[in-house]
């Protein structure tokens, strides 16, 4: 066998070495992240605030969180500990609004649950607060609703109902399904 033979077969036995090796490592499993992209949120953060102001620059709604998630696939955002403040045009009576946990949708429709509190901030207003354990409020109509069992004081009243919707620019509230409600009147000595 010449030189020649040798060098051309050895060459032949690396090539078909490195095919193998690279065949080889293609059929090798690969691990790879089995959970959809959608599952990652896009944006995170502790501690947040925000204010949004509407269309001729008043404050429209303020937001604190002790944590977010924001999902852009999936199409909403969620809240640890929201604390939304609602500011209407037609009132200066802002709605405080606390939860345990928050959604919100990109439709602006907001769902707040567990030790749901909405809050009137001032003092003299009829209905001072509402609490409930599930609320969805819709930003773009300022309306909120529920389904669930719901106590609403004031002043000198308790209300409880089985569900309620409230127009929060006029304060008008509809009870679903009354309970009951217990009247005190306030006796100035």
């Amino acid at each position: 066998m010449s030189r020649i033979h040798f060098s051309i077969g050895l060459l032949f036995l690396v090539l078909i070495t490195i095919y193998f090796n690279m065949v080889a490592t293609n059929d090798a499993p690969q691990v790879t992240d089995e959970r959809p992209e959608a599952w990652d949120p896009n944006y995170q953060a502790r501690n947040m605030k925000s204010t949004l102001y509407n269309e001729s620059g008043s404050v429209n709604h303020e937001v604190f969180a002790a944590s977010m998630e924001h999902y852009e696939i999936l199409g909403f955002t969620l809240f640890e500990e929201p604390e939304y403040t609602i500011y209407t045009d037609e009132t200066d009576s802002p709605w405080q609004i606390v939860a345990k946990e928050g959604t919100l949708y990109s439709d602006q429709r907001i769902e707040l649950e567990q030790n749901v509190v909405i809050k009137s901030l001032n003092e003299q207003d009829f209905v001072q607060t509402i609490e409930t354990s599930f609320v969805e409020i819709d930003l773009g109509k300022n309306t909120a609703r529920s389904d669930n069992p719901v106590i609403i004081t004031g002043q000198d009243f308790v209300i409880k109902s089985n569900g309620l919707s409230v127009n929060l620019l006029t304060r008008k509230l509809e009870l679903k399904e009354h309970v009951e409600t217990i009247y005190q009147q306030t006796v100035v000595n």
